[in-house]
């Protein structure tokens, strides 16, 4: 069974910076392609970021390019979210996403078949 964990959400002020991390345990990480996603109080869940499974092929939301890095561990078994220059408009719960699928990761929600538990980013202005 696979568990994603995520972390590393907190509260900072605008124009800071944060790293989310997110474990995922129960089968061979580097098989997965693996996403961020982030949902806003009374907001659709909206794509943020995703990876390959080697990491050498990232995808970005217009909305964070130049300013968020996805990345894996694979020895870890961890993908990371370093977000910097944080905007208010970047408060959200943060997810992190895992899938089998063949080819280069999603860019939507029915892509991914597992989620973590989600954690919260509040940007202060």
């Amino acid at each position: 069974q696979v568990q994603l964990v995520d972390s590393g959400g907190g509260l900072v002020q605008t124009g800071g910076s944060l790293r989310l991390s997110c474990a995922l345990s129960g089968r061979t990480f580097s098989s997965y392609v693996m996403g961020w996603f982030r949902q806003a109080h009374g907001q659709e869940r909206e794509f943020v970021a995703a990876l390959s499974r080697s990491g050498d092929k990232t995808y970005y939301a217009d909305s964070v390019k130049g300013r968020f890095t996805i990345s894996r561990d694979n020895a870890k078994n961890t993908v990371f979210l370093q977000m910097s220059n944080l905007k208010p408009e970047d408060t959200a719960v943060y997810y992190c996403a895992a899938d089998l699928r063949i080819g280069p990761p999603a860019q939507t929600q029915r892509g991914y078949t597992y989620w973590g538990q989600g954690t919260q980013v509040t940007v202060s202005s």
